[in-house]
């Protein structure tokens, strides 16, 4: 069977280093990672791209470390491919900026790189993402060569994420490629904009985003958002733009334009046209993603393994998520038992590369509902809407048009052809062995867990 072809699109971000490093953990048959989109999210995107490069850094040194101790290398995917890493999305499409750095640090891993400034990269990386002179002298030639020589596991882009995700999705046959979306979604909203069709050919859209019937999450500063989860929250309009692609009429369940908004506005979807296919979109949300815990005293059991400890990837990830623990146990009290904090993490945006992993598995099972995205509420912002009135949804019949509109039915809710049609994850393969399956592979030491 061929590998799964997929797109990660991300905000690094601790729980999305360590999506990424269980996509490339994984075995040259069960994945092939295209390409790694970055846009802003939990910090801002340069800070965003130092990470993805850091994370790439690592797996080289594990790697090495790994054959000097006589275990296989591992991260299989990187033998095959190398991935593009380009940047998107400095900013949202029309809100305000708001970033997670109260919680990922100011740097998106809990400050290690200013903690710790020995252990990251030098920063020669940045020349990979500017235009290369029309002439150089040797010695320039040579000092260039040197720096591609030391970041050799991924391809460099100049062209912004969208662009390159649409060349992607138009160089591979429709329905082969995934798209992973862990951040907020503006760059996937940005291409399908621009080329909705090319867009269109994509396999599916796994989504790590929204809460259907769970509270919110924190979002920036430390303020409580009641009923978003912070992805949805940092675009709500570019989530929105991507949910209306599920419906049948995407016109109809587009966000408003707002007045006020002086940025550029994205162009509508065709209402005269129909696009050639509806969107098929796999939601993980914060129902089904916060059960999935990494405990504090697992990792740290793991780590002391004798063909783990001592490991690059081993020393720097414990860095970063012992931060993580402690940020988590502060911000989260109420998980104090007996004056002992549940310290973990929790597996939000690993849990889709699970689901990419293994997309087959019968155990996975989702719910398909009209949900839309709430883009101008006051207190609402990112709030995922589903109608819980328990009233029966048909298909009208005839041509849509605003006079067909069902008396009390604002919102076209009772008509399956004017809703969205979103798949949300409500249950995995495992809660409890997930964190298991993402230390062996990531870490992998070898021996029976």
């Amino acid at each position: 069977m061929a590998p799964n072809k997929i797109i990660i699109d991300t905000d690094p971000g601790v729980d999305d280093i360590l999506a990424m490093l269980l996509a490339f953990s994984a075995k040259a048959e069960e994945l092939d990672i295209l390409m790694v989109s970055l846009t802003f999210g939990n910090v801002e995107v340069q800070n965003c791209l130092r990470n993805v490069v850091t994370l790439f850094h690592y797996i080289e040194k594990e790697r090495a470390w790994r054959k000097e101790h006589g275990r296989p290398e591992g991260f299989e995917t990187l033998n095959t491919r190398k991935p593009i890493v380009a940047i998107g999305a400095e900013e949202p499409l029309a809100e305000h900026m708001m970033v997670a750095d109260f919680f990922h640090g100011v740097d998106g891993l809990g400050g290690i790189h200013h903690s710790h400034p020995h252990l990251s990269p030098a920063e020669t990386w940045k020349s990979l993402f500017k235009p290369t002179p029309g002439s150089m002298s040797k010695e320039e030639a040579a000092a260039l060569q040197a720096v591609k020589d030391q970041h050799s596991l991924f391809t460099p882009s100049l062209k912004p994420a969208h662009e390159v995700m649409l060349d992607l999705l138009r160089e591979n046959e429709p329905d082969t490629v995934t798209i992973v979306a862990v951040g907020p979604l503006t760059n996937l909203a940005i291409a399908a904009a621009k080329d909705p069709e090319t867009f269109l050919r994509v396999k599916e859209v796994v989504v790590m985003g929204g809460a259907v019937d769970a509270p919110g999450n924190l979002n920036a500063r430390n303020q409580m958002t009641p009923g978003a989860e912070f992805n949805t929250y940092a675009d709500s309009i570019a989530s929105a733009r991507i949910f209306a692609l599920t419906s049948q009429n995407p016109h109809l369940t587009m966000p408003p334009t707002l007045a006020e908004n002086k940025k550029e506005q994205l162009p509508p979807y065709p209402s005269s046209t129909k696009l050639s296919k509806q969107l098929v979109l796999k939601l993980f949300p914060l129902d089904t993603t916060e059960s999935h815990m990494l405990p504090k005293t697992m990792f740290e059991d793991y780590i002391k393994r004798k063909n783990v400890a001592g490991s690059p990837l081993a020393e720097w990830t414990a860095l970063f998520l012992n931060i993580t623990f402690q940020k988590n146990a502060t911000l989260n009290p109420q998980q104090q038992v007996d004056s002992v904090p549940k310290m973990g993490l929790q597996l939000h945006d690993p849990l889709t590369v699970w689901y990419a992993l293994c997309p087959a598995n019968a155990a996975w099972t989702f719910k398909t509902e009209d949900i839309r995205v709430e883009t101008s509420g006051q207190w609402t912002r990112g709030c995922l809407v589903v109608d819980r009135r328990g009233r029966p949804v048909k298909a009208g019949e005839g041509p849509i048009g605003e006079e067909e509109e069902v008396m009390g039915d604002a919102g076209g809710w009772r008509d399956s052809r004017r809703g969205n049609r979103v798949a949300w994850c409500t249950k995995s393969p495992g809660t409890e062995k997930f964190a298991r399956v993402i230390l062996h592979r990531v870490l992998g030491d070898g021996e029976q867990w």
